[in-house]
């Protein structure tokens, strides 16, 4: 009888830590530890053998560290990389390197030896590994393509086509059924402003976009990535380094203008002010917002209220339902909505809710990102 749980690599120096994972991942029935090692140089001797559908990375460790690790196993596997490390916070830049090397994802180790914390940590990973995991599964045959159902209603244009997922209706919760039912306002105009909102999978699929991206586009950008506080700098400096428009972490006061690209910094919620000679950010450290600071909602919101069907909004992998709700404030107001589709998300959760309430304009693959925000953009 075939085993179907998704295989886990662990590659850490320390064997407390090597236990600690073990015993995090053991505790959800669709993940297996496959082995461990305790460096780089022993985990790539032991992946042909193994054959792991993900791996939890250490970056500090004796003989070969993470980084060697990454440069090497690239040249043979496409396995997925989920880094979890002490140094990921303080070492920002190092961690932005794996991520550019290939890894698909990063955690802090829990900060104490409180069980809270390691519990709080243990969830975030397992539920990371789940994703990753399944994808990698998916890709490589080992499991079914997502079950959707995606249904393309007549007479539709290709440029603006509407798209529903047809799902039980049990799967919504009541909450979400009650959503309001937005009808469009008006029909989209040139844009003014692009609004990205993105989560899990997210570090990877803009890196894609932003260097595939029109240098032409004129039109600004603000996303918001759902990420730790301390690594947004990093992070924008290191798409930068790819894209061929500027691209900086978003300060308060930063004019909106063309040719800029801003991350919303991980320790503030980002809106847009309309002033009468320019449009400015403001950051506001306040609480929680679907669970997200930053949050994509917030980021939505603005835009619906400041720019109304002069914008165009795109909301792509990542998991829960942040900026769903929102999105559909957007189409209500006549902007332009675009859903990342299911076979290209790492997880297909925000942009599902937001299909599923019928927020959502156009649907393309992650392939065709940057050409469509493009072509709509301009």
């Amino acid at each position: 009888m075939s085993d179907n749980r998704i295989s886990v690599l662990i590659v850490d120096d320390s064997a407390l830590m090597r236990n600690i994972i073990s015993r995090l991942i053991e505790k959800d029935n669709s993940l297996r530890v496959a082995g461990t090692a305790m460096n780089g140089r022993f985990g790539l001797n032991k992946i042909p053998r193994l054959n792991p559908d993900i791996i939890v990375l250490d970056l500090e460790m004796p003989e070969m560290n993470g980084i060697e690790f990454l440069k090497a196993l690239r040249k043979e596997y496409d396995i997925p990389v989920v880094i979890l490390s002490s140094i990921a916070k303080k070492g920002a830049k190092i961690t932005m390197e794996a991520l550019s090397l290939g890894a698909s994802d990063f955690i802090t180790k829990p900060g104490g030896s409180s069980t809270d914390d390691i519990d709080r940590v243990g969830s975030h990973l397992v539920s990371v590994l789940k994703a990753y995991g399944k994808d990698y599964r998916r890709k490589k045959g080992k499991i079914e393509a997502p079950l959707e159902d995606i249904d393309t209603q007549p007479g539709e244009t290709e440029q603006i086509r509407r798209t529903k997922i047809t799902a039980p209706a049990a799967a919504a919760s009541r909450s979400e059924r009650l959503w309001e039912k937005m009808t469009p306002r008006t029909e989209p105009e040139k844009p003014e402003i692009i609004a990205i909102g993105i989560s899990t999978g997210g570090p990877n699929a803009l890196r894609k976009v932003f260097a595939e991206i029109n240098p032409d586009l004129a039109t600004p950008i603000v996303v918001v990535q759902h990420m730790p506080a301390g690594f947004t700098k990093e992070f924008a400096a290191s798409l930068d380094r790819v894209c061929p428009l500027e691209v900086k972490e978003a300060a308060e006061g930063d004019i909106i203008k063309p040719g800029r690209i801003l991350i919303a910094p991980g320790d503030a919620h980002i809106t847009i002010e309309k002033k009468s000679l320019a449009s400015i950010i403001r950051l506001h450290d306040s609480d929680l917002v679907n669970g997200h600071k930053p949050s994509v909602g917030v980021l939505f919101d603005s835009v619906a209220e400041n720019y109304g069907n002069k914008s165009l909004a795109v909301i792509m992998t990542g998991m829960g339902k942040d900026g769903a709700r929102e999105i559909g404030k957007i189409y209500k107001e006549g902007g332009m909505t675009v859903a990342q589709d299911s076979s290209s998300c790492i997880v297909f959760g925000m942009p599902r809710v937001a299909i599923e309430h019928d927020y959502i304009r156009q649907i393309v693959p992650l392939s065709e990102m940057a050409s469509t925000i493009s072509s709509l953009g301009s």
